[in-house]
């Protein structure tokens, strides 16, 4: 069975936010406007992607 994996874009700067916001955004693999990820839908991710919905979208989520 196939891992279930989500795509990211992050669709806004870093500048001007907190230090854990950026943080988020690397760990996801972000660090450019319009840079999409690819990662393992755990609940882990999803809980980063939770904490920064106004930085990134879902683009897919298979």
């Amino acid at each position: 069975m196939a891992d279930k994996t989500i795509t990211i874009e992050q669709i806004a700067s870093p500048s001007r936010r907190p230090a854990d916001q950026r943080a988020t955004l690397v760990g996801l693999g972000l660090n450019k406007l319009r840079k999409q990820s690819t990662l393992k839908d755990t609940p882990e991710v999803r809980g980063m992607i939770s904490k920064i919905p106004h930085l990134v979208r879902v683009v897919d989520a298979k």
